[in-house]
């Protein structure tokens, strides 16, 4: 294998990270995957097309997700060397599922064109699946979420999620590396469907558009947990929410920083009385213990409506708790995270009627989840996510973590509010377009509107399933096809 291909497939992947935001250039990756597979198709063997994959996610994710080093190095006070280490090699696992993609197609290469029409969509799409589960998941960076939000096939989201998305986006690639005018003509009707499909409405208006506030406190995250800082913290949000003219007032995660049950009850008070004067309610990120021990990363609301509390569910290994303690629990002492051992929530919670809207919460990281989030659905009318990124610096991680949140708010047929501590904070309608945004890095409060909204997409009934299935028959034709051709010999 000529030298230029090794160097090709690592910047044809590292190139690809400007399809997704904050650059949007959704063209990119079409270019880049197409240029992977160009290179697949001249590949002889099997070791050739793996080596080529993993290379190209190593430019992916080394360039896509390499933040990480941040939060375990600069806020988590990992040395240097352990951080830098550790962080190439999460990269270096993301880079096998690539890999497997690659030795995979190439086992299918009898199956002749259909190898790059069904078989090679179908096995990418489904290793994006397995990265977004296997040992909890990271799907970030799955390739659908550079459609997001002005390619015509955002229009495929509300019936196939992410997932489909990212299937159609490597098809059309795969046409491009084929050369061929006839099946050009196909992938252009299938960009033509999605501009048409995003075109439906799927979920309709209920009620009046709601006056919402959404703080960001941009507490810097090395002494966001400080005792020194605590009440000037609580002083900061006390005051904001008293300016908020928003009838739903929303504080970041973990907004005020020590647990529910030692925040002065006249504090929480004050907050309360606010949102009664504005008809309203206050959401408030807050960890939460229990006598037993355990301890929960929570949002409560306080208003109008009775207290109520949402518990985070999804928990991000070695950031929020620990997998395999008998194992892994040295970590502990190398990371200097505050409460890194959260008990979880409940899997199935309802959304909180709260300032007249049925409000499914999600925190932080789990909004990458869309197959979780609709287990809220189609009862709650706004989605809302409270985050705190300031573990990611100013790098692309906030970015990319607000177009996730704009593709979920397409899957859904919901306006999606988030309020985070350093950014972004915005406001994203049911077409995935964020309307209002506040900078990065200042301390300020997003007053706009936000519309309820009713119904169900077809991806709220179906969640990954009908893309799943649609991979699998994809399979299962090219094995037909390879089936035939050896019965022809």
């Amino acid at each position: 294998m000529p030298r230029w291909h090794l160097i090709a497939a690592l910047l044809l992947g590292a190139v690809s990270v400007f399809g997704f935001a904050p650059f949007y250039a959704f063209v990119i990756p079409l270019f880049s995957l197409a240029g992977l597979i160009w290179l697949w198709r001249h590949q002889h063997s099997a070791r050739q097309a793996i080596l080529s994959g993993f290379l190209f996610g190593l430019g992916y994710f080394g360039s896509g997700v390499s933040w990480i080093y941040i939060s375990l190095h600069t806020y988590g006070a990992m040395p240097l060397p352990l951080a830098l280490l550790a962080t190439s090699l999460f990269c270096a696992f993301l880079a096998l599922f690539p890999a497997a993609v690659g030795g995979l197609q190439h086992g299918l290469r009898n199956a002749g064109v259909w190898r790059w029409l069904l078989a090679m969509p179908a096995l990418w799409v489904l290793g994006e699946w397995v990265r977004g589960w296997i040992f909890t998941g990271f799907p970030w960076l799955a390739v659908g979420y550079s459609q997001v939000p002005a390619s015509p096939l955002v229009g495929f989201a509300p019936l196939l999620g992410v997932y489909g998305v990212s299937l159609v986006l490597v098809l059309s690639a795969s046409v491009l590396a084929l050369g061929r005018l006839r099946y050009v003509l196909m992938a252009a009707a299938l960009w033509l469907s999605g501009w048409g499909l995003s075109q439906i409405h799927w979920t309709q208006p209920i009620g009046a558009p709601l006056a919402v506030s959404l703080l960001q406190g941009d507490i810097a995250q090395d002494m966001k947990w400080q005792p020194e800082k605590l009440l000037s913290t609580l002083r900061d949000y006390r005051d904001m929410v008293a300016a908020s003219p928003g009838r739903l007032i929303i504080l970041p995660e973990t907004a005020i920083p020590v647990f529910y049950d030692q925040v002065p009850a006249s504090y929480l008070n004050d907050l309360a009385q606010t949102a009664r004067a504005h008809g309203g309610d206050v959401l408030v990120g807050m960890p939460e213990q229990f006598p037993d021990g355990r301890y929960f990363n929570s949002v409560l609301s306080f208003g109008t409506a009775p207290t109520q509390t949402y518990r985070k569910f999804h928990l991000v290994p070695f950031g929020e708790y620990i997998p395999a303690k008998w194992w892994f629990g040295w970590i502990i002492n190398v990371l200097h995270i505050p409460l890194s051992d959260f008990a979880r929530g409940d899997a199935y919670q309802l959304p909180m009627p709260v300032a007249g809207q049925h409000v499914a919460m999600n925190i932080c990281y789990e909004d990458v989840f869309g197959e979780e989030i609709i287990h809220q659905l189609p009862r709650a009318t706004l989605l809302v996510n409270v985050s705190n990124d300031a573990w990611f610096g100013d790098s692309v991680a906030p970015w990319q973590h607000l177009q996730i949140s704009q593709m979920r708010a397409l899957e859904t047929g919901r306006y999606m509010l988030r309020a985070t501590n350093t950014g972004a904070t915005a406001i994203i309608d049911t077409h995935g377009r964020v309307l209002q945004e506040l900078p990065l890095f200042t301390r300020a409060t997003l007053n706009g509107t936000a519309q309820g909204y009713q119904g169900a997409t077809p991806f709220v009934n179906w969640g990954n399933h009908a893309a799943l299935l649609l991979c699998g028959l994809m399979l299962v034709a090219a094995g037909i096809v390879m089936w035939r051709k050896g019965a022809r010999r």
